[in-house]
């Protein structure tokens, strides 16, 4: 409460008024429990302190104008609040549709995981930069390698790959997990990459206002960690 309405209770004639007009001085200081309490305890506080005020000693004209301009601002607040609120409550919902269509469909992600099925696993590399040579290295559940997939010179970006289940003696791998990394070079400069897992989506979930996607083998990710969809 501002200096000049808070001076309403130093005058007895003032407090008797309210008191009339609408319960107890305390009453009328008291706890507000919304804006709108706010404004019209404010209100009537105003109106009875000009119309109670000395003559020969009136209310300050900026005084009372910024009194007026703090709860205009105050109200300005909690309407920009409110709307806030309402976009923030709408982009979840569209967010929620569009994950709820990925159901069924399969997506890019980070992550290190190859799922050889039918003696068939794809996957994908991030490049940061273009590189000279790119190389997958595939490893099963022991952690020991299986196979070197040579991607040759590629630009940055998004590179898919295929892997035919075979170790490099030839061999057929049984199906089931494997795991892979990634090293890509240019000139004798390491160039950073990701490796990334195709995952199908079975469900999507409203965890703390956040949206995600439960991805097989990869757990729940956010839309935005999403590279591709199939």
């Amino acid at each position: 409460m501002t200096a000049a309405v808070s001076s309403i209770y130093s005058n007895p004639a003032l407090v008797a008024t309210l008191n009339g007009a609408g319960g107890s001085s305390s009453a009328a200081k008291g706890a507000a429990n919304t804006l709108s309490d706010v404004q019209s305890t404010f209100l009537k506080l105003l109106t009875t302190q000009l119309q109670n005020q000395d003559p020969t000693n009136p209310m300050d004209n900026a005084q009372m104008t910024t009194q007026l301009a703090e709860m205009s601002t105050a109200q300005g607040i909690s309407n920009l609040n409110s709307t806030l609120n309402s976009l923030l409550s709408s982009y979840q919902s569209t967010q929620t549709l569009q994950a709820a269509s990925l159901i069924g469909h399969q997506v890019l992600a980070e992550g290190n995981t190859l799922a050889l099925s039918n003696s068939q696993a794809v996957g994908a590399v991030d490049l940061a930069s273009l590189a000279d040579t790119v190389k997958v290295q595939i490893m099963d559940a022991n952690g020991q390698a299986v196979r070197t997939l040579d991607l040759g010179a590629q630009n940055a970006g998004l590179i898919g790959f295929s892997w035919d289940g075979k170790n490099d003696q030839g061999q057929v791998m049984a199906d089931g997990s494997y795991t892979a990394s990634v090293a890509a070079f240019s000139g004798a400069s390491t160039v950073p990459a990701t490796p990334l897992t195709l995952a199908s989506v079975s469900s999507v979930s409203l965890t703390g206002g956040a949206v995600k996607v439960n991805a097989s083998g990869l757990g729940q990710l956010y839309l935005s960690q999403i590279q591709q969809i199939f």
